[in-house]
């Protein structure tokens, strides 16, 4: 098995985790503000401590790659970049939204489709459409919640809708085959599996050009915090 470092920065959530294959061996993790910059490198010490391992143990580091926060997405891709190009090991890309889906897909009662949300500021939503077997039935786009959306998947299907855009849904959607999932955030401990997958198949990204997914160009504003 390999020992791989997976790092999530694509939301206010600032989280790192260490595997052996697929199984989680620690993880750390915070919320509620965006402090990737001062958080993320002190975590990744605390979790190698916590079990032994050292950085230069590590087969791989998976990195979340987006969409999500423009600065997020930067700290963790930058710092998995320069881990992997000092220790000399590959670099795993996982899809953010993806990875929520693979969190809760084993947790739903009843078979659907899995709508993960990561909110992208006003009404607009970053989300994909995913079925039980994690296919994408819509590709991943940027998105304004209007009460058309999801209109021809909720006539025959349970849709699930979670991640913190889902929140803007809750007054515009109406229908009884929607179903919201509370406390489903972008988390490292859910790439282990993806990773491990991409690890055994050699699907690694080139250390030098590889960018995060932001999906959308980035526009700085004067006088606006960058997110």
């Amino acid at each position: 098995m390999a020992y791989t470092l997976a790092i999530e920065t694509s939301t206010q959530v600032c989280s790192a985790a260490i595997f052996d294959g697929n199984k989680l061996l620690a993880l750390k993790e915070e919320g509620g503000a965006y402090s990737h910059a001062e958080k993320l490198a002190v975590f990744i010490e605390e979790i190698l401590k916590q079990t032994g391992l050292s950085a230069e143990d590590m087969d791989a580091v998976a990195v979340s790659k987006g969409p999500g926060s423009y600065t997020g997405l930067r700290i963790g891709v930058s710092l998995a970049k320069g881990m992997c190009y000092a220790l000399n090991i590959p670099l795993i890309s996982i899809d953010t939204l993806k990875s929520m889906a693979w969190g809760i897909n084993k947790g739903v009662k009843k078979e659907g489709l899995l709508c993960p949300m990561i909110d992208a500021r006003r009404m607009e939503v970053y989300t994909a459409l995913f079925n039980s077997s994690l296919s994408y039935i819509k590709p991943v786009e940027a998105v304004v919640v209007e009460d058309e959306f999801l209109n021809s998947e909720l006539e025959n299907t349970l849709v699930y809708i979670f991640g913190d855009g889902a929140e803007k849904c809750l007054t515009v959607l109406k229908h009884q085959n929607l179903i919201f999932l509370d406390n489903q955030l972008p988390s490292a401990a859910k790439m282990g599996v993806l990773a491990a997958e991409k690890y055994q198949a050699k699907d690694f990204e080139d250390v030098a050009y590889f960018e995060p997914f932001y999906l959308k160009e980035f526009i700085a504003l004067k006088g606006k915090k960058l997110v």
